[in-house]
């Protein structure tokens, strides 16, 4: 006589599953890492912080969508690429600002 439940599945049955298509070639795809970013805020002269918005405004002109911040890193990896002697000698001809937030007038 037959109850009518179903047997439970085997344990070979129950572990299969279909590879994915990558795995099929035994290679695994390494994992890519989002980059981890930071917010942080400066202070810097009126006219040189005028210099972000003509250089977006060229790249605009040049059909070239760009945000402040890929200003800024497109000019440290410039930096970054200077001889030590050529990056003292820009740092040194930069106006020495006082740090901090400008009081509201």
């Amino acid at each position: 006589m037959t109850t009518g439940k179903k047997a439970p599945p085997s344990k070979s049955s129950a572990n299969k599953t279909t590879p994915r298509p990558d795995d099929r070639q035994g290679k695994k795809h390494p994992r890519e890492h989002k980059v981890k970013v930071v917010r942080d805020s400066f202070t810097m002269p009126r006219d040189e912080y005028q210099k972000i918005a003509e250089i977006k405004e060229l790249c605009l002109k040049s059909k070239l969508h760009v945000k402040k911040s890929e200003i800024l890193r497109a000019g440290l990896k410039l930096l970054s690429s200077m001889s030590a002697a050529k990056l003292k000698q820009e740092l040194a001809a930069l106006e020495k600002i006082k740090t901090g937030r400008p009081k509201k007038h």
